[in-house]
């Protein structure tokens, strides 16, 4: 078990070229969420212990960084993405401070459920950088997509999250995964745009899920994804897609196609936008129609304005908004 401890680098959308820190075996969570790529938790807890020891993951990540450099591979990021909730690691502040010393940025995808805790607050505050998980506010929304362990309430999770926002000096993001007939009533997002207004993420990602998930669950529709993209840009100052495309977002190729997809991937663009963008490359209109027609781009209304955005995975006809 101890030699998948550290992985990579891996392309990162969010995080460039990350360095994997598994450091909770699986699949020990205090959630079982539905669309989770890793099936059920076998064990959910929420006490934080020991798993495989500070010196241990320092002495493996040291290594597999020294590997990576020796190839010339960079390494923007050391991330802790484990098969677990990574804060039920009791070790985890002290491994945040040991990584911290050898000149790469630390990062830690957690759900967030533990944050009501000084103890896993002042743990995290050693990051450089923070991904919070928000897929719900509404306790019975938030019970059915999450599924969390018995002991937690959404409120005192939300509040948590509030107070680690406040004291927190690195960069702060959230992630939003919609699934379709579960959280992602227009309602709901709103109430979610609202919470997130209050945190102040640096950046706000709305994701769907892009791998098989733990039960026969569905994406939310194209539309839905656009809506919940606006509620939440009306609110906060960044907002990204999150819909698992790799590649380079904005990469500068110089084929207009490629480009255009690159960006519709993460934002959607309002179809002047789009106008300028063909633009400044000198194509016309048919290359938005040539993308609709084989179904890579698609075309959106929100509020009696025209967006443009990558075809989501899986999607090859018209998905009714909910």
């Amino acid at each position: 078990m101890t030699s998948s401890i550290v992985y990579g680098p891996v392309p990162s959308r969010r995080l460039g070229r990350s360095l994997g820190v598994n450091n909770v075996p699986p699949k020990i969570c205090s959630y079982s969420c539905v669309y989770c790529q890793l099936g059920r938790t076998l064990r959910m807890e929420v006490e934080a212990r020991s798993f495989y020891g500070t010196a241990k993951i320092g002495e493996q990540v040291r290594t597999k960084l020294k590997r990576a450099r020796d190839k010339n591979e960079p390494v923007d990021y050391v991330s802790f993405v484990p098969d677990g909730e990574p804060t039920l690691d009791a070790d985890i502040g002290k491994e945040i401070e040991v990584l911290g010393t050898i000149g790469v940025r630390v990062a830690v995808i957690t759900n967030g459920s533990l944050l009501w805790r000084e103890d896993v607050r002042q743990n995290l505050r050693k990051a450089d950088w923070v991904s919070l998980k928000v897929d719900a506010v509404s306790e019975d929304m938030w019970h059915r997509v999450n599924r969390p362990h018995k002991s937690l309430t959404i409120d005192t999770i939300l509040k948590g999250m509030l107070k680690f926002a406040q004291t927190f000096e690195g960069e702060l993001t959230t992630e939003t995964m919609l699934i379709r007939g579960v959280n992602d009533n227009l309602g709901e997002i709103k109430r979610i745009a609202d919470f997130l207004a209050m945190l102040k993420p640096v950046r706000a990602y709305v994701a769907i899920p892009t791998r098989p998930p733990a039960e026969r669950v569905a994406p939310s529709s194209e539309e839905t994804v656009n809506a919940a993209y606006q509620s939440f840009a009306e609110r906060l100052n960044k907002v990204e897609y999150l819909i698992g495309y790799e590649g380079n977002a904005f990469a500068c190729t110089g084929n207009v196609e490629d480009d255009l997809l690159s960006i519709t991937a993460v934002h959607p663009m309002r179809e002047e936008a789009v106008t300028e963008f063909l633009r400044r490359f000198g194509a016309g209109w048919e290359t938005v129609q040539n993308l609709i027609r084989k179904q890579s781009l698609r075309e959106l209304e929100y509020q009696g304005t025209r967006f443009y955005m990558r075809r989501l995975p899986g999607y090859q006809t018209e998905s009714p908004h909910p």
